[in-house]
């Protein structure tokens, strides 16, 4: 029996509006069966019995999905939200109504509120986090050692959370493994190129309704969320410039045909511009004065820094918010540079994220890398683990299954052949 929301921990916008999160929740389960089949699994094995887990992640309909596997696998869970404008208050209080699960989300919340609601999480004594980003893991960290003889492990899905997990093993303090979620095939390749693709471009004109076919749209950066971006943008018919730093992935963009140039270079060409790197102020001052009057800017990186706001903030005369999730930055030299999405994840502020059929397969790498955690608890060293390859292709050969397709299998003959050296030619 699921208890009442009075009975449960929770901070949420408005509990009312379970009823329709319940409805969305249920919607985007019609497109997620790999994660459906685990938490049928789960329920049946509780693999995650006694487990206490945090998850730190965007709430959102497929993240519901997540929850509710992770608590049919007996896991003592709570959910935060990973980013202020990504939560989707109804899914929020439905997961508290009518799921049971501790929720600490709203969206639009602040700052303080925010890091007050890693504490919260921290505050959980957890075996394991489930991060976006890697802040609870490095609040940890830095402020809860008491706490590091309680982890089992961690798990991370975004390309920024795995940089920084990297940094904190070669600064000697990480002292527990991490999951490398965000690398697994059925992950980035999908997740990443596909969802953000798709979602990204969905959150621009959602926020803008501006047609971008004939556009300039700048991409900077050509990983597998930029080409993602690139790609459907595109698709759309826009003319897409894309700004590397790396030489290899650079090349590739010019021979996937588009154009290649420094964001100096692209600043006065653009109409449109989505940063996808990681990094901070990949889009700064120098660009802001070169671009047109009207140019829009936005990010689909994981942190509200590829943009350099505060900078423009001080270029501004006059910000003005001209629809929602759009800001007009009018500058001194008379034109202006229009902001979506207060520089946050544009797929998530203004749109509602990936599309549920992508997330079915990291959620799936999120659920299965915790079962792989407890199963191997004390048998892992500290530092970043990938996730097993068999694990990732079960992944896949089920989300194949349940699309109806079919693919061969190796003859004996064939099996022989790979694995001889002196069959030849």
């Amino acid at each position: 029996m699921i208890a009442t929301p009075a009975e449960i921990k929770h901070e949420v916008k408005d509990i009312s509006l379970a009823p329709q999160g319940k409805q969305r929740i249920e919607w985007a389960g019609r497109e997620m069966p790999v994660l459906g089949q685990i938490r049928d699994r789960f329920a049946q094995e509780k693999p995650l019995a006694g487990i206490r887990l945090i998850a730190c992640c965007h709430v959102t309909t497929e993240t519901a999905h997540l929850a509710i596997a992770l608590k049919a696998g007996g896991a003592d869970a709570i959910l935060i939200a990973s980013n202020p404008l990504s939560t989707q208050d109804d899914v929020a209080a439905s997961l508290v109504a009518d799921y049971g699960i501790p929720v600490f989300a709203i969206k639009g919340e602040d700052n303080d509120t925010y890091h007050r609601h890693v504490e919260i999480a921290l505050d959980h004594k957890p075996n394991i986090i489930i991060d976006d980003g890697s802040d609870v893991t490095a609040t940890l960290v830095q402020h809860r050692q008491n706490q590091l003889s309680d982890i089992i492990g961690t798990t991370e899905e975004t390309t920024t959370g795995i940089v920084r997990l990297r940094a904190m093993f070669n600064d000697g303090v990480l002292s527990f493994p991490a999951i490398n979620v965000n690398d697994a095939d059925t992950k980035h390749f999908f997740d990443n190129r596909y969802g953000t693709g798709q979602s990204t471009l969905d959150g621009v004109i959602r926020a803008t309704n501006v047609l971008l076919a004939g556009k300039n749209v700048v991409v900077a950066g050509y990983g597998w969320c930029g080409k993602g971006v690139a790609m459907r943008a595109r698709g759309l018919g826009a003319n897409v410039i894309v700004t590397e730093i790396d030489p290899t992935k650079a090349i590739e963009a010019v021979m996937d045909g588009f154009r290649v140039m420094p964001m100096n270079e692209a600043a006065p060409q653009g109409d449109l511009f989505v940063t996808v790197t990681g990094n901070k102020h990949v889009i700064r001052q120098e660009h802001f004065q070169a671009m047109k009057d009207g140019a829009m800017v936005c990010n689909s990186g994981h942190f509200d820094i590829e943009i350099d706001l505060k900078t423009l903030g001080t270029m501004a005369k006059e910000v003005r918010q001209v629809r929602n999730f759009t800001q007009e930055y009018r500058l001194s030299n008379g034109k202006s540079v229009v902001v979506l999405g207060e520089g946050r994840l544009i797929n998530l502020a203004a749109a509602e994220g990936h599309p549920s059929a992508v997330m079915d397969m990291s959620f799936a790498n999120q659920a299965l890398a915790c079962e792989y955690l407890v199963k191997n608890k004390g048998k892992l060293e500290p530092g970043l683990h990938s996730i097993p390859v068999d694990v990732d292709k079960e992944i896949a050969r089920l989300k194949l299954q349940a699309m109806g397709i079919f693919i061969d299998s190796l003859t004996p003959e064939q099996i022989e052949y790979t694995n001889s050296w002196t069959a030849g030619t």
